[in-house]
């Protein structure tokens, strides 16, 4: 029986490139940034240049100087605050009973067989098509609009809660009951854990539709709040204070987003 052997002319072992990567996305900090200024360099140049219209596209600087005319009428402060309350009001509600009732649904097959048929037939209405149902009981005040973001919070958080229960493994929800731990102490340290990336995920969709009915509410019946304001700026052609407007929406929105963004970290610390 003959023994293979590396003869002398025989190549050297060479390394092989390692291309198991799998899609690693890495952190580039500094790219939004530049992008985001080169947008805003480019629009204000543009506009300077006479390319752009200032009466139907005014220039950063302008929307700048709007919000400093308003910040130092103290209008800018009750446009925000009303609309701060509003969406933590209306976010909180809403999601307090999206999680009540997406656990219910996750545990309890009857709350299940109840529960699914109507999240599944009201979820798809647009809730600010209720709001004028709203307004007669509730009133042209804070309550219908609070309600109007609650509902449209309310049902994708239902969702998220009850399917990210349904992928829990099972295998783990067994294990725990075969130590004997009470069924609340497998859905605290078992079932909820298990769902929590899911659950989180679905807070990030509810603050964007928060957002959204937000504006769609204030722009129907409300003398303050961001988006009365911007419908004030539109009727008037305020341009400038529209673009401002707008720019004051981005900005509580990525404060939003980077809230939710601690509380993932914290919360799925365990990762």
């Amino acid at each position: 029986m003959s023994e293979n052997t590396a003869g002398p002319g025989a190549s050297e072992p060479r390394e092989i490139t390692f291309r198991g990567g799998g899609f690693l996305i890495a952190a580039r900090p500094g790219a939004a940034a530049i992008f985001f200024l080169a947008v805003i360099g480019l629009w204000e140049w543009s506009v300077r240049a006479g390319w752009l219209s200032p009466l139907f596209l005014p220039a950063p600087s302008a929307a700048v100087a709007a919000l400093y005319d308003l910040t130092v009428s103290g209008l800018l402060w009750k446009h925000v605050g009303v609309s701060l309350w509003r969406i933590v009001a209306g976010w909180t509600i809403g999601t307090a009973a999206g999680i009540a009732a997406g656990i219910a649904m996750g545990v309890w097959s009857l709350s299940r067989a109840v529960g699914l048929p109507f999240v599944s037939a009201l979820f798809p209405i647009p809730k600010i098509a209720l709001l004028p149902l709203l307004i007669l009981w509730l009133g042209i005040g804070e309550p219908s609009k609070v309600a109007t973001i609650a509902l449209g919070v309310f049902f994708p958080t239902t969702i998220a809660v009850y399917t990210g229960i349904d992928n829990v493994p099972r295998n783990l929800i067994r294990m725990a009951q075969s130590f004997n731990l009470p069924a609340g102490a497998v859905l605290w340290k078992v079932v909820l854990p298990g769902a929590l990336p899911s659950i989180l995920a679905g807070f990030r969709i509810t603050a964007s539709i928060a957002l959204i009915l937000l504006v769609a509410a204030e722009m129907i019946g409300a003398d303050y709040g961001v988006g009365a304001f911007i419908l004030a700026a539109g009727n008037l052609m305020r341009t400038d204070q529209l673009v401002a407007g707008v720019a004051l929406l981005s900005v509580l929105g990525l404060s939003i987003g980077a809230l939710l963004s601690r509380l993932e970290r914290w919360l799925l610390r365990w990762r």
